[in-house]
Order: C-alpha cells, then structure tokens, then sequence
C-alpha cells in the first residue's frame, strides 16, 4: 500500500491494482472506464453488478458513489487483496459481497440471478508487466453472457489492442449475439483497452452527450478528470486507433 494525501494505491509484484480518492469520483485511469459503458444509456440504473477481480475495490467504490442502490458481488482470489478493500478501501458488506474464489470456477458454477452489468478485470503479471489472468476465448465470452440480464452490459479490460484483436470478443461480434453494440474506450494514461458490449444500439457521440447530463460526471468531463477514447468495434473493421 502506497498514500498520497487522500489518495490509496495497491501494488502487487509491481503492478497498480487499485487506486482511489474518496474526494474524487473519476481516477483518469483504466478504472474509469470499466463502468462507462453503462452510459451509453441515457439513464443507467443498474441494480446488481458482478466485479470479477477486485484488486482493493477501486470500482466497487465508484459504482457506490454513482449508483447508491447498487450491490456489488465480486470475486477475488487474494486474499491480501480483499483484507485491504476491507480496511484501507471501505468496501462495506452491505454495499458488496465479496467471494474469495477463483473468477472461473465462479463463473462457471454461477447460477443466481443475473447482473445489470457485468466486469471482467482479471489482470496478474509479474516484474510491473500485467497480463491478462484468463484468456478470453469463446467458452469465457459464453459464460460471461450467461451472467448477464437481457439489459446488461459487458465490461472486459485487455492488455492493449492487440489482446483485444486477438480475443474472442470480434468473432462474437460477426456472429448473432445479443450484442447489439461494441465499443472499445482507451485512456491517454494507459494501454490498456476496454470492450464495452451492449445489448443496444448506441454511437459514441451518445457516451459524451449522457456523461454532460450527469452533473456528477460532467464537471469531471469537462475539467479534463475523466479522459476516454470511444471507437466502435465490429468483426470486419477492428484494426488498433492511434492515440
């Protein structure tokens, strides 16, 4: 654990798991744009949300202070991870039940009620170099959507663009899925890419014009806080935007 003023950052084997200021919503990094996705709705209310990989609870926290009525159900598999959220993060139980397991073997045996949105941030890595901890074929993608409501919206983070080509996620695009929309979000702060998968019909001018009708996020947007890079993905025409 590293402090900087009000600021919390986790570390492990040299990769920043998590970080978060409770005096600011937005982090200008990856983590943001994990539960973006849900606003390319103009009224996103999601009630139930499944985080896999919890890291110290970064997201958790946002999507607490976005969307109250929220419960998280997350999974994570260290447990020095989980005893941070707890005590250095806030991650309260009544907000969030966390399960100390492995994301595949959750996912897999997972049969309860499903989630308005849905997170894949499963990251490990060794020497500061994160990677992907599960690879993102069409089994994982198939069992991540048995996960969803018919409403709900898929959040996976990759490595960089190439992780993203190189997944499942545009032959599913090619195929017919309930996947109505796709987009990959980047952050100048950080490689790392974000497919946001909706079950809807959207465009990205949608994402900024609803992030500018919620006062929470606009000031954010507008001060420079929250940055982001929307490009619709498709199956034929997916090649890696140049920053």
């Amino acid at each position: 654990m590293r402090g900087a003023g009000a600021s919390r950052r986790l570390y492990t084997d040299g990769i920043l798991h998590s970080q978060f200021n409770p005096r600011r919503i937005v982090t200008g990094s990856v983590w943001d744009l994990l539960w973006l996705g849900l606003y390319f709705h103009p009224r996103p209310q999601p009630q139930r949300a499944l985080l896999l990989g919890l890291g110290a609870g970064t997201v958790a926290r946002q999507l607490q202070m976005l969307f109250g009525e929220l419960h998280v159900t997350a999974v994570e598999n260290d447990p020095v991870h989980v005893r941070v959220a707890r005590e250095q993060f806030g991650i309260e139980p009544e907000f969030a039940t966390i399960h100390l397991d492995d994301a595949k073997r959750f996912v897999a045996r997972y049969r309860g009620p499903r989630f308005d949105l849905v997170i894949d941030d499963l990251f490990a890595g060794r020497g500061g170099v994160p990677s992907r901890a599960i690879s993102c074929d069409r089994k994982w993608l198939s069992q991540l959507q048995r996960c969803l409501s018919p409403t709900g919206v898929l959040s996976i983070n990759f490595a960089d663009h190439d992780e993203l080509k190189n997944s499942a996620v545009p032959a599913m695009l090619a195929r017919n899925s309930p996947v109505k929309s796709a987009f990959s979000l980047r952050c100048p702060a950080t490689e790392n890419v974000i497919a946001a998968l909706l079950p809807y019909a959207a465009q990205s001018a949608d994402l900024r014009a609803h992030l500018n009708a919620t006062p929470m996020l606009a000031a954010q947007l507008q001060s420079g806080g929250l940055r982001y890079q929307a490009r619709t993905l498709t199956s034929a025409s997916y090649v890696a935007p140049q920053m």
